[in-house]
């Protein structure tokens, strides 16, 4: 049986179509969002970060973090850093890190994560600004 080139456009698009439905988002679509961007200097702060798929705006659960560092780059001072310790989140898609402020300041929260299901890391910078 013969098949136009008509039909042959139609089934490719077809195929194409049901290949990107298929398809995962980018890992360039997510991004770590900080919940509250100032926090009181002192010892074990809890920071709260959401991470977003841009695309649908929707947090994203299960996403595992195996990068953390937190410093005060942005106060040009990134050998003063602290330890980050991994607490649980409260809600599906936020994740929470304890840590010490030693000082008021803008610091650094540095994160790499993997998404379930997808390729590539996620790697955000967010400036945390600690208050007296």
């Amino acid at each position: 049986m013969k098949m136009s080139n008509v039909a042959r456009a139609a089934m490719a698009a077809l195929i194409g179509a049901a290949v990107a439905g298929t398809a995962h988002a980018e890992i360039k679509n997510y991004e770590f969002q900080l919940v509250q961007p100032t926090i009181k200097a002192g010892a074990d702060r809890i920071v709260t970060v959401r991470l977003v798929d841009k695309t649908s705006g929707k947090a994203v659960p299960d996403a595992v973090i195996f990068a953390s560092r937190l410093d005060m780059t942005p106060d040009g001072m990134q050998e003063m850093a602290t330890k980050v310790t991994p607490m649980p989140g409260t809600e599906p898609g936020t994740y929470r890190f304890k840590a010490t402020f030693g000082m008021a300041g803008r610091w650094q929260l540095s994160l790499g994560a993997k998404v379930q299901g997808e390729t590539g890391t996620v790697e955000n910078k967010l400036v945390v600004t600690a208050e007296k």
